[in-house]
């Protein structure tokens, strides 16, 4: 297992690589840069703006530029946030963990839902608990993520229960520490709920497929034959195989969460990895956009090594030697 890990390690850089690549070059084929921002203000002249390119290997060639930030990457350097007057690293540490907040609540409530709803769903086939539940999870991903945030946002300020944007209240620091977790509950609500329910619905009809299958194997009927309890058979038989498939998707699902976080945290005013990335490539701030890039890269790939170690401690079966 450990040589296994230490290969996807290895495979992983130069998809880092490829996906660094392609982002420098897309930021380089747009027109202008961040000083291009700065020729508008009349108090800074020409001449210190072309120091400031020189000084970060802006006036090079791309390929030249690429190769300069790769070097500062490999001593440990992501680079320089013209927009933050700041460390990319730095501007990065203080948005990432409110990213993980968000996309490890929504995750939970997702999964903690799902699972069961899916399992539910499936031992009632073709009742009307099952037909509300499909209904329900069809909803669910039918609707867009940006329509249920304005939505749920309009329901906040029509009844004043939630808060309408952010991650804490003006006075957060003031608060007692009981407190402080009421509030940043409060302002978690709305984005955790509209990121969670579109993979909690799909995430339920997987769980409610998956259990139908196993439940029409062989094997079960193999069980119920020899006289085991249906509890047994429901609980130990089928939901152990049921399981394995959704711990498959764990990362692709980690991925998908990452991508809806980004419009949700704009609409919401959530201050993390999605708005801003947002605001660096608007505002061309390039070494932030390549370290924003370069984080989410490897949280997805994170994330599917995770799924294959977690499904490999699920199931003695499974054993990884070639990838």
């Amino acid at each position: 297992m450990l040589q296994y890990v230490v290969r996807r390690v290895i495979v992983a850089i130069p998809l880092l690589l490829a996906m660094s690549f392609v982002t420098f070059m897309f930021i380089q084929a747009a027109p202008g840069d961040y000083f291009d921002l700065l020729r508008q203000n009349p108090q800074i002249s020409e001449a210190v703006i072309d120091a400031l390119r020189a000084q970060y290997r802006l006036d090079q060639p791309p390929l030249i530029q690429y190769g300069s930030w790769l070097w500062h990457l490999l001593q440990g350097d992501l680079g320089y946030s013209f927009a933050y007057k700041a460390p990319v690293a730095a501007v990065i540490a203080g948005r990432i963990g409110n990213t993980l907040i968000l996309t490890g609540v929504a995750m939970i409530l997702a999964w903690l839902m799902a699972i069961p709803l899916g399992i539910y769903g499936a031992f009632r086939h073709q009742t009307a608990a099952d037909r509300a539940l499909s209904f329900f999870a069809y909803v669910g991903m039918s609707i867009p993520n940006f329509f249920l945030a304005l939505l749920l946002l309009y329901l906040a300020s029509l009844t004043g229960w939630l808060p309408l944007g952010g991650m804490r209240s003006a006075g957060f620091a003031a608060l007692s520490w009981p407190s402080k977790v009421g509030d940043l509950a409060a302002h978690l609500a709305i984005p955790a709920l509209v990121i969670s329910t579109a993979s909690l619905a799909g995430l339920q009809r997987l769980m409610r497929g998956n259990t139908l299958e196993v439940l029409r194997a062989p094997f079960v009927v193999t069980a119920r034959a020899k006289g085991l309890t249906e509890r047994r058979v429901r609980y130990v038989h089928v939901l152990r195989n049921a399981i394995n498939p959704m711990i498959t998707i764990f990362g692709y699902e980690l991925s998908s969460l990452l991508g809806g976080a980004a419009l949700t945290e704009i609409i919401c005013s959530w201050p993390g990895l999605g708005s801003l990335m947002l605001g660096a490539v608007r505002q061309q701030d390039l070494f932030l956009v390549m370290g924003s890039m370069l984080m989410g890269g490897i949280m997805l790939l994170g994330g599917n090594l995770i799924a294959d170690l977690l499904l490999a401690w699920s199931d003695p079966r499974i054993r990884y030697g070639r990838i």
